[in-house]
Formats: structure tokens, C-alpha cells, sequence
């Protein structure tokens, strides 16, 4: 019986080495990190609030802003933004997104946007120094959660505008941003490939925040319903554009017609939550590397029977297993951001195992962590628990661990592992 040829790995210029530069822009977000993420973490994270004068002190120094944003696209090994966001996570995990948050709606936009419209929103993602804005990307519903192909939020064309209503939930950012980028049904009938993804700015009428979700984690960072009723766009704030859509859907008709669409397929929202696993996975490598750290240097100093306990066998062999863990992650995380980079196709789902082994990573580092401290790991005066808090959401969001799991068999398989 034939199988899939599952073994040969792509072709891949990766170096794992970042460039002078890039080495020195991540020293740069470490430092940030260091003095000024690191000691508001645990007030922020009390708070469950925004971290404004955080992100205007990130605006200032030019760590948040379309310059950050340009200098790590412009980086060709693909490695700086992966890098940048370990740090950032390193500090603190909440507040990083808060930092983050924005960048995934300027990513729906360069993905999907012509480059006018790149060159219109995506510097409204972020402001100024003087009035730092927000982004949000807003496609997760109540009802839908991992089946992204049913959304129930619908974009309407009325003449000049599209009407947009529904409701989404768990978005980043969600009703406090300044620029939404919402994705809608305009043809439920063609799944993913009738989806379209639309500009609504902050103070359009029939857009509000609906319930604000309070967290387990990650708490820094704003996270709540956002609402559209009857929400009027111009045809402009379609990303992309009218004629790009329709080519799109009448393709996907054809393909409905002759019996080949497929409804699993692919679409620019999902292209662009696989090409954003591995930085989504390089947080928790920044989480679970916070964890590891603090936990060794407890070890070290920590003494009971006349002796450091990682003289004990028991715990130094776990502090070795974390430092391993950590690094098959990062690895993971650094081949797929290179490839993404180099444009090579995920064939065998590397952005969903960097995302997978990385947030699988977090959780069981966090919670190692936890017990090497013991009674003080589970005391909130210490960082330990809310790093395992935090880790928590990377076996959820961005595609839970299961679909990460469907999506790698699916790829491996050729498709053989889907029910039918």
C-alpha cells in the first residue's frame, strides 16, 4: 500500500544564526524587558488593564510603531520578529501582547490588503508616540471557535458600503482599538473561500464592545466581545478589494459546480494564522524560558539538608529535561519563521508543530517550575504562577493543541486522516 513521502524535509536556508543587527535589536528588547516590563508585571496583571503608559513608553523608544514592525519584516533570516517576541514574553506575558495585540490586525492587513490600503490602516494600528493607537483582528465567534468556515457574522453590499452584523469574542483588543479587521461571511454557500475582511474604525456607528472577558492568564492584556450591528463600511475598507473577492467566490462557484471545492480549504485568514504559529509559539518559548530560569537559579540557592536541592538528582534531571524542552521548541518555532520568510510552502504543518510543541512546552515547564519552588511556587508574591497561568492559553488560542494535531495529520497523511 503507498503512503505519503513524509520523510524528506523541504529545502531550507537556516542558519539559526540572527544577523549583527538582529542580535542587537534583541539585546535592545531584552534590556526593555528587563527594566521596564518586568517590574509593572505583577501590578498590570492585578489591574486587568491595559498597560497604556507601558505602550507609550514602548512608542518612545521605537519598540511599538510601524518602524519596529518594518525593521522585523525587513530581517531576511525571518528569525528577529520569533526572537523579539521571546523577549518580550520573557518579561511578561500580558503585557507583551498588549505590545503584540496590534500586530495582528496590521498582519490581516498585509496579507489580505492592496498596498494602498497597507500604506492607509496599518500605520493607524499603531499612532504616534504622542497618541498611541490599537489594532485588533477580529475572527473567532461564540458559535464557531476552532470551525473557523462557520462564521455567522455577514457582510452585505449596499450600494456604495457594505453593512456588516455579528458578533465576535476572545479578540485581543476587542471594541477599544482604534482599528478593527473584521472577517465576514459574504457567501456562506463557498466556506472559507466566502470569507472577506473589512477596516471598521473606532467610533463607526453599530460598533461597540460587547462583554469583557476576564482571564485566567495573560491578564494585561485586553480581551472582549466586539459587536457589529448594522455596522455601514465603504467599499474601500473591503481589504483587498471588490474585484479580487469576486474572482475569488466565482472560482470557488466553478469548483462547487463540478463537485471539487473543497470546504476544509484554505483562505487568506487561515494563511495568516499559519504563518503566525511559530511567533505565537516563540511567546511561550519566552514564557516557559522565564520559568526554566527562575527555577534554576532557585535550585541553586536554595538549601535543604546541608545542600543546594539541585544537587538532588530528582530536580537537576527535571532542570535538564526544561532546557532541552525549551530548545526543541525555539528550534521548531526558528525553522518554520524561516521558512515562512523564504516562502517555502508548510507541507508538513511546521508553523502548527512550532505552535504545538512550543505551547505544549510552556505548560509542562511552568508547572515543573512550580514544583521545584514548592509552597513559594504557588504563592502569588512570586512570578512563577502567573508565567503558569499564562502558558495556559498556548494549548488554546491560535488553534488549540487538537487542531494543531488534525492539522499535522491531515498534512503528513495527504489528507488520509480526515474523516469521511
Amino acid at each position: 500500500m503507498a503512503r505519503p513521502d513524509t520523510l524528506p524535509a523541504p529545502a531550507l536556508p537556516l542558519t539559526l544564526a540572527l544577523s549583527d543587527e538582529g542580535v542587537a535589536v534583541r539585546d535592545w528588547v531584552h534590556d526593555f524587558a528587563v527594566r521596564v516590563i518586568r517590574p509593572a508585571a505583577a501590578e498590570w496583571d492585578e489591574r486587568e488593564e491595559t498597560p497604556w503608559p507601558i505602550l507609550q513608553e514602548a512608542a518612545k523608544v521605537g519598540l511599538y510603531g510601524v518602524e519596529m514592525l518594518q525593521t522585523m519584516h525587513a530581517d531576511q533570516t525571518g528569525l528577529l520578529m520569533a526572537a523579539v517576541n521571546e523577549e518580550l514574553f520573557w518579561g511578561d506575558a500580558g503585557i507583551g501582547l498588549s505590545i503584540f495585540g496590534s500586530h495582528l490586525a496590521s498582519a490581516g492587513i498585509f496579507a489580505t490588503g492592496t498596498p494602498e490600503q497597507v500604506l492607509r490602516w496599518i500605520p493607524r494600528c499603531y499612532g504616534t508616540v504622542d497618541e498611541v493607537h490599537l489594532g485588533a483582528y477580529a475572527i473567532t465567534e461564540p458559535d464557531s471557535g476552532s470551525d473557523v468556515g462557520s462564521l455567522r457574522t455577514r457582510a452585505r453590499r449596499d450600494g456604495d458600503d457594505w453593512v456588516i452584523d455579528g458578533r465576535k469574542c476572545f479578540i485581543t483588543n476587542g471594541g477599544i482599538a482604534d482599528v478593527h479587521v473584521v472577517v465576514a461571511t459574504v457567501d456562506p454557500a463557498l466556506g472559507h473561500a466566502g470569507h472577506a475582511s473589512f477596516v471598521i474604525e473606532k467610533g463607526t456607528p453599530g460598533l461597540s464592545m460587547g462583554d469583557r472577558h476576564h482571564k485566567l492568564g495573560l491578564r494585561a492584556s485586553h480581551t472582549a466581545e466586539v459587536v457589529l450591528e448594522g455596522v455601514r463600511v465603504p467599499a474601500d475598507n473591503l481589504l483587498g478589494g471588490e474585484e479580487r473577492l469576486e474572482g475569488r467566490m466565482a472560482r470557488a462557484r466553478e469548483r462547487a459546480r463540478t463537485g471539487t471545492l473543497d470546504e476544509r480549504g484554505s483562505s487568506s485568514a487561515l494563511r495568516t494564522l499559519e504563518l503566525s504559529r511559530p511567533i505565537v509559539g516563540a511567546q511561550a518559548v519566552g514564557i516557559a524560558r522565564a520559568a526554566y530560569e527562575y527555577a534554576l537559579d532557585y535550585a541553586m540557592n536554595r538549601v535543604q539538608f546541608g545542600r543546594p536541592i539541585i544537587t538532588n538528582q530528582g530536580i537537576a534531571f527535571t532542570l535538564a529535561d526544561m532546557c532541552m524542552e525549551i530548545d526543541a521548541a525555539r528550534l521548531l518555532c526558528w525553522r518554520a519563521a524561516s521558512m515562512g520568510r523564504a516562502g517555502l510552502p508548510f507541507t508538513r504543518a511546521e508553523g502548527s508543530m512550532a505552535k504545538l510543541k512550543a505551547g505544549e512546552v510552556a505548560n509542562w515547564v511552568t508547572d515543573q517550575a512550580i514544583s521545584i519552588l514548592g509552597g513559594w511556587g504557588y504563592i502569588r508574591d512570586l512570578p512563577v504562577q502567573r508565567w503558569h497561568r499564562d502558558a495556559k492559553i498556548y494549548t488554546i488560542f491560535e488553534g488549540t493543541r487538537e487542531i494543531q494535531r488534525r492539522v499535522i495529520a491531515r498534512a503528513i497523511s495527504g489528507g488520509a486522516s480526515e474523516p469521511r
